[in-house]
């Protein structure tokens, strides 16, 4: 028999409370290491099982034979002589290795599943690949392509982002996080708005050109909540508090219709639309506005249409009053069926 002891022990179970390990994991994982030692040796049983006593840390090698279902038919104890030397060592490589093991599990549980989650975490390093953000217990990769366009990061600047992927690697999870994703602003309205983390308020629809403009689309499930006016807040507080998070990314709020064509009109805001027409057919919106309120439905570089296409999911083409009466004054070619041209009028 051999025996770790309790001057051995006592740290081990101390360590194990402090870092959220089982003993039973710890001794567990030691039990194998030493059988894979007691295995190396010339004179080893062919089959055989460690045992350790979890509070005297007594070691025994029961070496086994089997029949041919694999049942024990005889065993004995067959711990070597020098095997308390063999374990103190090996505890030691184990428990140390174990525990990191063990951690990094503990790490990755933690993060597991939170995909869509917002995080706060300071700025660790920053250059032309990626940001490393640290999120206390883990790091937390920034890569460039979830950046905001032009947005520099400081060491020790504590940044909000929102969680992609979490993945298990062998140095510990490695949680990808962004600060372009969509939905890292509808946490940061949720954060801001207690009428949307209650449920009172709904955010219908969102789309995002990070760091230059978004529209969201807002409904409220109780008649007396104004949505746009709770996400808007007092004096603007509420969304200038999104807007500053998100290095003053302009935001659009606009109030959410089940009524398609009216959507479609809210969306393309600040412009005033005068008409919508829908094509199910094709999944079009034709749009007329005032000529002077064209490049504002369109904005700059297309912007606005672009958005208010993503928001409401219709292809959006904007016309004139001027285009839409060119195109009604255009003959149609007759036949023999219709009547002629200017019938019925005076």
């Amino acid at each position: 028999m051999a025996r770790l002891g309790g001057d051995f022990m006592e740290p081990l179970q101390a360590i194990a409370r402090e870092k959220g390990v089982s003993v039973e994991t710890l001794l567990e994982s030691l039990a194998n290491a030493l059988l894979a030692a007691y295995k190396r040796r010339p004179d080893s049983a062919e089959d055989a099982e460690v045992t350790i006593d979890p509070d005297s840390g007594d070691i025994q090698v029961w070496a086994q034979d089997l029949d041919e279902d694999g049942n024990v038919i005889r065993e004995w104890d067959d711990t070597p002589t020098d095997f308390g030397r063999i374990a103190a060592q090996t505890a030691k490589q184990v428990m140390f290795q174990r525990i990191r093991d063990a951690e990094r599990d503990l790490k990755y549980e933690e993060y597991a599943g939170r995909e869509g989650d917002i995080v706060t975490g300071i700025v660790q390093q920053a250059d032309s690949r990626y940001t490393l953000l640290n999120l206390g217990k883990v790091e937390a990769l920034l890569p460039l392509q979830e950046q905001l366009p032009g947005e520099r990061y400081g060491n020790g600047v504590r940044v909000k982002a929102y969680i992609v992927e979490v993945r298990r690697t062998n140095k510990g999870p490695q949680i990808v996080v962004s600060r372009s994703h969509p939905g890292l602003m509808k946490k940061l309205f949720e954060l801001e708005v207690p009428e949307i983390a209650s449920g009172v308020v709904e955010i219908k629809a969102l789309s995002r050109e990070p760091g230059i403009r978004s529209k969201i689309a807002v409904a409220s499930n109780d008649p007396n909540v104004d949505p746009v006016g709770a996400c808007v807040g007092p004096r603007g507080a509420r969304v200038r508090m999104v807007m500053a998070e998100l290095r003053n990314e302009r935001i659009d709020i606009i109030p959410f219709s089940e009524e398609p064509a009216e959507f479609v009109a809210r969306a393309l805001q600040p412009a005033h639309v005068r008409e919508v027409d829908l094509n199910d057919a094709t999944g079009t919106a034709i749009v007329i506005v005032d000529a002077s309120e064209q490049p504002l439905a369109i904005g700059k570089e297309g912007l606005n249409a672009k958005l208010a296409a993503r928001l409401t999911g219709w292809r959006i083409d904007i016309g004139t009053g001027e285009e839409a009466a060119i195109l009604d004054s255009v003959p149609i070619d007759e036949d023999e069926d219709q009547p002629e041209a200017g019938q019925g009028e005076e």
